[in-house]
């Protein structure tokens, strides 16, 4: 359930039937960019819509290499076969939710994603159409770009039988990444895998997920101003360099992190994602009233606060979402208080699924 304060979300809210799919995690993936079949394919659908799930990045001490995919906000796809497309091209036709995204597909991050897939899976005789309805806004830190690259990987993967298992998709998403935002798999893995995500390693790349026990209570509070966070600003605040202190805490609470998400111990986890020596402290001061948001949001109860992914987010945790309200009213007034911003609070579920199909004509 979204819960609004101040004024209108742009953030738009999601609702599945109780029907979708589950996705089976995959424990270990291991992958290189390169075509993956040397037949060409032949579409099972003559078109498909998937979606994506919004994203909270880094979870305080895991820059980089920790994320978790959040329920109910995200990105749509639609895609289709098109003849009046060149064989073997994509092309954008249409854009909703945003006006400041280019129709180009080589520098929109749905279109490059859609042509990295297409290139894995040797797509060269049928030429597709694209639409993007975007749900979540630019700069917000709820990985915005990631979506839009996963619901794309994931239509075309669809469209031509569903060949590709996550690692694939998850690389194709990272040719958008890079050149967005930079090479990072934080977003993007649990965007298309869902859940919690640990990024092991990017060479080769190896994800693990990390999964969360069913029968716990878990809500990501999401206070979002209206202040827009670029990525790439962001990174270039972070310090070149960092003492070994720092190196062995931030270390030390990441580890803390991941056990506390493997048992479920919300606690733990709310207070593993508070204590970034590194990252936060930078970014925080860039953000106005972040620091007053964290701490009005512990304060009035949640388990920790911290940035979601570049910012400006504030993203929370708490174990009841009566009290996830009463926590989110709180964040708005210190945003407004302290920062001069206006926000909006949500309280969200984790998703556990990730981007997936959501309807198809077949072919």
């Amino acid at each position: 359930m979204a819960i609004c304060f101040q004024f209108q979300s742009p953030l738009k809210p999601i609702t599945f039937p109780s029907s979708t799919t589950k996705r089976v995690p995959i424990f270990k993936c291991k992958a290189s960019f390169s075509t993956t079949t040397t037949t060409e394919l032949e579409p099972v659908f003559t078109s498909v819509k998937s979606f994506a799930p919004a994203t909270v990045a880094n979870l305080g001490p895991g820059f980089d290499f920790l994320g978790a995919a959040v329920d109910g906000l995200g990105d749509f796809v639609s895609l289709s076969i098109d003849p009046s497309v060149s064989p073997g091209h994509v092309t954008i036709s249409e854009i909703s939710g945003s006006s400041k995204l280019s129709p180009n597909p080589l520098f929109n991050c749905a279109g490059i994603a859609a042509i990295a897939t297409m290139k894995m899976l040797n797509v060269r005789s049928f030429g597709l159409s694209l639409k993007l309805e975007k749900g979540l806004p630019l700069g917000s830190g709820l990985g915005s770009s990631a979506a839009s690259a996963a619901a794309a990987a994931v239509a075309v993967n669809e469209l031509f039988g569903a060949k590709l298992g996550v690692d694939q998709l998850v690389l194709a998403g990272l040719e958008s990444e890079a050149k967005v935002s930079g090479y990072h798999a934080d977003n993007i893995a649990p965007a298309v895998m869902g859940g919690f995500v640990l990024i092991k390693s990017y060479d080769p790349l190896e994800l693990k997920p990390l999964i969360f026990p069913q029968n716990q209570e878990l809500f990501f509070i999401l206070a979002s101003p209206e202040f827009e966070a670029p990525t790439k600003k962001m990174r270039a605040a972070l310090p070149a360099e960092i003492g070994m202190p720092h190196h062995v805490w931030n270390c030390s609470q990441a580890g803390a992190l991941v056990a506390s998400v493997l048992e479920g111990d919300v606690v733990g986890l709310g207070k593993a994602l508070s204590s970034d020596k590194i990252v936060e402290p930078k970014r925080a001061p860039l953000i106005p009233g972040m620091e007053a948001v964290k701490k009005a949001a512990i304060k009035a109860g949640a388990f920790g606060c911290t940035i979601s992914g570049a910012g400006p987010t504030a993203v929370a945790v708490i174990d009841n979402e009566e009290e996830g309200k009463k926590i989110g009213q709180k964040m708005v007034d210190a945003f407004l208080e302290e920062g001069h911003l206006r926000s909006v609070a949500m309280v969200k579920k984790l998703d556990r699924v990730g981007a997936r199909l959501i309807e198809g004509v077949p072919r």
